[in-house]
């Protein structure tokens, strides 16, 4: 039996206890067991006075020079002292609540401790020590540090995995080929595993460590390349047949000239559409970049050779604006557009369903519930998704599986890092927009205290008797939906006393459909000359009006979701700006402000939100599509990933990866994926 069909109970000394408690950690098997790895050491190798900074906390080797003295303070502490020599010091030894050591403080007798050095007083407050002479355990050595919770400690965890990596550490088997083992001088697998539990030393540790980050992204990416090689291997997408001549003259009737780089990844998605292979295309750009026509375009060339197109966005409002788009381009084109939303009737939705299966819908605009059963396509060419980048490789695989392995475009206004292109979307092709369209200028954007409100209030007002609009946005608060709904509403009431001769507007998620669609209904038309709103607002709402954006107590979002609701306004020929109000008691709060007011380039903003909240929350929430690495780090190891992102593909591109015995272990791996089930490796 395999590792990782060995119950964790199989270990000696995991009791029917401990083995749930270990379920609560991920830990099922002996193999999780193995993999559940340190996330830093304790050292306990002894060092010399000498080169110990004050503060520092450190293991010395001394002798005992004086009898012990006890204190006693209440019933149950106490303060334990003693002299020890160390290094030709005398030191002062002291330990809290530690009475039971006293009668083993024995002048003459060796002593190592570990504690913290005041070298004012010459004094080691005690954590922990040993005697040489009962056979010291953790001196001299690295110690690893786990997360464990419970009744599961430190000692027993290191207990526990010391003890499985002697009952099964011979049968840990290598998963990597030994060409790239001996390419790189890897650690062989069992040896990095039983090092990263208990290294000799720090070099050793290290080299444990890079052996298992190289493993963990290689898989990865072995998965993103295997899957990619096997869509464009199957050449059973839809080919679209349409001509240059088709195109060019939808194009014509434009109302504005496309951008060069509109023209570039158009012609990217074009040539993928015409391959038999299923196209899987990440088109990214930064807000207001022009990422819907360029998805009209493609949308168009699906209905003109003879398909359909769906195209999915995350919210109600952002799905009736772009179907409102779509029927204005798709006027004079004979193209048929239809919406389709969770809040419609069950007969409209019946009426949409049916069009679809019988062909007379060309191109549906929608939320989830296009993915939902009972939707069904007469022949779906294309499936284009808006800002779901919450969307990981997995969830984007269902895409193909609506229709017959219909194109897929994934389009997002977030810019991607590279390192995150590499992980999140390492099975993609990606094409970017990094121009913006004729005519649009760049927003302009402040910093400002809560203390100067009243001149926010008169930018409000100027706005507004230039006949142009306000965005007011509330803070989401997480802990507390009602909370952020309050704050809203509290803004609200505030705006409408200072300003009783302007209809103040008010959005945010507890609002029903129907009061949603009136709210932004009112802004869009200029009814309304202020809209105060959460977060709701943040993606897609075009509205050319608007010049001003306000976001209060801005240090509470993160860069990129402050550039996203940036990007609301800047939509028309006037000059716009952007208002941050902020008073942040952190580093990272006020580095946020400044990175705001000195690039409106959402490539550079995306590159600094990586740095400032790593990559598990780059996209606001723990996404799917970012894995969760048990020791890689997608900053600091990514020349590894690079590396092993060109590995992957290099094997996967050879034409016996997909039969050689020599790599069954890869296939093996890559079945127990959920993207692989089925008959993708057969």
């Amino acid at each position: 039996m395999k590792l990782d069909q060995l119950p964790v109970r199989s270990v000696k000394g995991v009791s029917a206890q401990k083995e749930q408690e270990l379920h609560a950690f991920g830990v099922h098997t002996v193999a999780d067991l193995l993999d559940y790895f340190p996330f830093r050491y304790e050292d306990y190798r002894i060092r010399g006075l000498a080169e110990t900074k004050d503060g520092e906390k450190v293991t010395v080797l001394g002798k005992i020079m004086s009898n012990p003295s006890l204190q006693r303070y209440g019933r149950a502490k106490s303060r334990l002292t003693s002299k020890v020599a160390v290094d030709g010091v005398l030191v002062t030894a002291v330990w809290f609540n530690r009475h039971f050591l006293q009668e083993q403080l024995v002048p003459g007798r060796d002593i190592t401790l570990t504690g913290k050095w005041d070298q004012r007083r010459l004094q080691l407050t005690v954590s922990e020590s040993e005697f040489p002479d009962r056979g010291a355990k953790r001196s001299g050595t690295l110690q690893p540090v786990y997360s464990v919770g419970g009744s599961v400690t430190q000692a027993w965890m290191r207990k526990t995995i010391e003890q499985a990596l002697v009952q099964y550490g011979a049968m840990l088997e290598e998963v990597l080929p030994l060409e790239l083992v001996d390419k790189y001088g890897l650690m062989p697998r069992r040896d990095a595993i039983a090092r990263i539990h208990r290294p000799d030393d720090t070099d050793e540790g290290q080299a444990a460590r890079r052996r298992l980050v190289y493993e963990e992204l290689f898989l990865f990416q072995l998965k993103l390349q295997a899957y990619r090689s096997l869509i464009r291997k199957r050449m059973d997408g839809v080919a679209h047949s349409v001509s240059a001549e088709t195109i060019l003259a939808f194009v014509r009737t434009l109302p504005f000239e496309l951008t060069a780089s509109q023209k570039k990844v158009i012609n990217e998605i074009l040539i993928d559409m015409r391959s038999a292979a299923c196209m899987n295309r990440l088109l990214q750009g930064d807000v207001g970049s022009g990422k819907t026509v360029v998805a009209a375009v493609a949308l168009y060339a699906s209905v003109k050779a003879g398909h359909q197109g769906a195209l999915m966005v995350p919210t109600e409002i952002l799905a009736e604006q772009h179907y409102r788009s779509l029927q204005k381009l798709y006027a004079d084109a004979g193209v048929e557009v239809a919406l389709l939303t969770g809040s419609m009737t069950d007969k409209r939705k019946r009426d949409v369903a049916a069009g679809l299966q019988m062909g007379l819908i060309d191109v549906v605009v929608g939320t989830h519930a296009l993915i939902q059963d009972g939707i069904e396509f007469r022949s779906l060419g294309l499936v284009v998704t808006d800002e779901q980048h919450r969307f990981g490789v997995n969830q984007r695989s269902v895409l193909r599986h609506k229709g017959i392995n219909p194109d897929v475009l994934t389009m997002t206004a977030t810019p991607i890092p590279r390192t995150l292109a590499i992980t999140a979307f390492g099975d993609m092709d990606v094409s970017t927009l990094r121009e913006r369209p004729q005519g649009r200028k760049p927003i302009l954007t402040y910093w400002v205290k809560h203390s100067m409100m009243d001149r926010v209030l008169g930018f409000i007002r100027r706005e507004a008797e230039a006949g142009r609009q306000s965005y007011f946005i509330c803070p989401l608060i997480e802990e507390s939906d009602k909370l952020d709904v309050q704050n809203a509403i509290d803004l609200h009431v505030q705006l409408m006393q200072a300003f009783p001769d302007m209809k103040i507007g008010l959005l945010h998620g507890r609002l029903s459909a129907g009061e949603k669609d009136e709210a932004m209904r009112d802004f869009s038309s200029g009814e309304t000359q202020v809209l105060v709103a959460t977060t709701v607002v943040e993606v897609g709402v075009d509205v050319p009006n608007a010049t001003l954006m306000i976001i209060m107590d801005a240090e509470r979002f993160g860069l990129s979701q402050l550039h996203q609701l940036r990007g609301r306004v800047g939509r028309g020929g006037h000059q716009s700006y952007c208002v941050l109000i902020a008073d942040p008691k952190s580093e990272t709060g006020r580095e946020r402000m400044k990175v705001m007011t000195e690039t409106d380039d959402g490539f550079e903003v995306a590159r600094r939100d990586l740095e400032l909240r790593g990559p598990g929350d780059f996209f606001g929430t723990k996404q799917s599509g970012v894995p969760d690495f048990k020791l890689a780090d997608m900053s600091a190891d990514f020349a590894v990933l690079e590396e092993a992102r060109d590995d992957a593909a290099e094997l996967t591109g050879r034409p016996d990866f997909w039969t050689a015995a020599a790599y069954a272990r890869l296939h093996d791996i890559l079945r127990k994926d959920q993207l692989f089930q089925g008959d993708l490796l057969d």
